[in-house]
Order: C-alpha cells, then structure tokens, then sequence
C-alpha cells in the first residue's frame, strides 16, 4: 500500500506539472471564446475561417476534458487507498488504475518536447525508394504499410495522396497527408534515410540484401503562409495513374507530377477525380515541402535533419532495420533499438520516435 501511495504522490506532481504547462485556466478562457464565436451570427459564411475556429475549438475541449478527466481519476484513486485498509483485490485494481494513468500521462507529456509552430498540426509523409532496385521498392511498400499501422494505432486520420507502385514489386513513392494531435512534431523524428539488411525475397540465391528509402515530412501550411513558386522553375508532367485511387484510375491521365528544378523536389498526385484537382493537391504538397526546406535553412539543420539533399544510400541512414542475420532496429542518431523488429513494421514506432525527440530536447 505504501508504493501505490508513493505511485499516487508522484503521478500528482505530473499532472500538476501537465495543468501548468497546458495552463487548465486558460484552455477554459479560450473554451469559452471560441464556443461565443462559433455562436455568432454569419459563423459559417467564411467557411474556412470556421473551420479553423471549430478545429481549434475542438482541440482546446479535448485537452481540456483529458486533463480534467485524469485529475477525477487520480482524486477518486486517492480517496479509494484511504478506504481501502490493505484490501488486496481493491488495492490490486487501484495499482492498475495508477497504470493506466500514468500511461496517459506518458503521452501527455510528449507534448512538451515540441515548441515549433507547426508540430501541433497535420503533416506531409512522402517516401521513396532508392538504392537498391525491386528490394528497395519493396522496403519502400513496408515503410508505407508501417507508417499507415503507426496512424491507426494513434487514431490518427491518413489520405493518401499519391501512391506509385513498382514495376515488379513494391512501390516507387507514396505521400500521405496526416492528421492528428502532434502529428508533424511526432513524425518529424522519421526524416531521413531507412536502411534495411535481410535475405533478399527477390534474390535466387538467396543472398543478404541492403535496401534505403528516404522519409520527407512537411507541415501542411495554410494558404495565409506566402511561398514563392514561380511557375518557369517546374516542369508539370501528367501520366495514367495507377494502383488505387477511384473509379478513374488507369481510365484517363490525370495523374499530374511536377518537378520543381531549383531544388530537385518531386511531387505527384493521383488520387483525385481531374487532372486540375490533382494539379492542386500536388501544388499544395509542393508548397509544404519548400516551406519546410526553407525553415530548415533557416534553422541551419538541413543537413541533419531534412534527409531532402542526402543520397539514399550508404552511410546516410538515421535508421536501419535488421532481419539477418540477427534481428535488431537501431537509431543510429541516439543509439536507441530494439530486437522486436516485427513489432516496429506494425507500427509501434512511439518508444523510438519519443527516445530521439527527447535526445533531440537534452542537447
């Protein structure tokens, strides 16, 4: 009964720690003004204004109801130890209630690792394969199902934006669009090259293979933030789309790709109904990569950090991912891994994502 007491006072202090940090009585304030927005008058004609609003209004009830809710449970647990008087089937549910709070709390404090404007907000994941043939377009495909479990486990939403597959197997690219809280300061830990080492699938010899893929992220920026593009610097190609992505898939070409010649940047989108959609969607990921190159120069970490300029090949990986001859995930920017290689292809990526963003923080 003394360490759940102990376990008690110490998941206090973290939650006290939480409400100063998220400021409880503002998230109230701010509650209370966007609710008196969303009421007025004329709220809906600026549609996109209202959503931003409502989208704001929405996290702010969220993080308020989460915090407000754990506060109720950790008193509730409090007053149940002072009653329970060594009752060990009640003591045995208190300490699994201290668990699962304290799990909640882990992720809670997650949020203090970012300061960035955009890490709150959705990202840009685009992938692409490279040195390495079918094995890297392969690897590509695994990093792609990765990422899709890694969204789902965190009830994130995912649309896929462009997906080209290989022409043997795997894919060449695919850019996701996702949405969730911190969904651009989690993923932002995956820039860079991912390297894997297995027996190759595609190999008669059955001969260990080393395979890359680069992961870029961006911040989805609004049409407020200013981008230049100047329409001379790209080169606007349109193909036959292909793999899914609705009913005129493979029909028409309206699959645009456009290539920005300044700084080598592709981006493509299949997965709308015309070639003008698809042009407009492939613009807005372009300007959300440049916008994200550019805030990296700004802060003189692209070379560390945004993978965009680095080969993928040897010796640039952030990661590697081994299958044989022993199983091993190891983050080659802390040192952090792991043996579950399968548990991390399944997209339980959280422990790395939060051991490099720490890292990331104590420097």
């Amino acid at each position: 009964m003394a360490e759940l007491n102990e376990k008690a006072v110490e998941l206090e202090g973290r939650l006290a720690e939480l409400e100063d940090f998220f400021d409880v009585e503002g998230l109230r304030r701010s509650s209370e003004k966007l609710s008196g927005e969303m009421s007025r008058p004329g709220f809906w004609d600026d549609q996109e204004e209202a959503r931003e609003i409502s989208g704001e209004f929405s996290r702010v009830q969220n993080r308020l109801k989460l915090l407000e809710d754990l506060r109720a449970r950790l008193d509730d647990t409090g007053e149940i130890l002072e009653l329970s008087e060594g009752d060990a089937e009640l003591l045995g549910e208190v300490g699994e209630e201290l668990g699962r709070i304290e799990r909640v709390l882990e992720e809670q404090e997650v949020a203090r690792l970012f300061s960035g404007e955009y890490d709150e907000g959705p990202a840009i994941l685009t992938i692409n394969s490279g040195a390495g043939g079918v094995d890297s377009q392969d690897w590509a495909e695994m990093l792609a199902r990765m990422y899709r479990r890694w969204a789902e486990r965190r009830g994130y939403s995912l649309e896929t934006i462009e997906y080209t597959e290989g022409e043997e197997a795997g894919i060449k690219s695919a850019t996701y669009s996702i949405s969730g809280e911190f969904a651009f300061g989690l993923l932002s830990a995956e820039r860079g090259v991912h390297r894997l080492v297995r027996i190759s699938p595609f190999d008669a010899g059955g001969r260990r293979h080393t395979s890359f893929a680069s992961v870029a992220v961006a911040p989805v920026v609004g049409d407020a933030v200013e981008v230049e593009v100047d329409e001379k610097d790209l080169k606007v190609d349109t193909y036959r789309a292909s793999g899914a992505g609705g009913q005129h898939v493979n029909k028409t070409d309206s699959a645009v790709r456009i290539t920005h010649l300044p700084t080598g940047i592709v981006v493509q989108c299949q997965n709308e109904r015309s070639q003008h959609q698809n042009r407009e969607v492939a613009m807005r990921v372009l300007r959300a990569r440049l916008f994200e190159l550019e805030r990296e120069k700004r802060q003189r970490e692209i070379a560390a950090q945004s993978g965009e300029k680095a080969d993928i090949e040897w010796g640039s990986q952030i990661r590697s991912y081994v299958l044989h001859p022993y199983k091993m995930v190891k983050d080659h920017r802390n040192g952090e891994g792991t043996a579950d290689v399968d548990r991390v292809l399944d997209g339980d990526l959280d422990a790395l994502i939060y051991a490099y963003l720490k890292s990331r923080t104590a420097v």
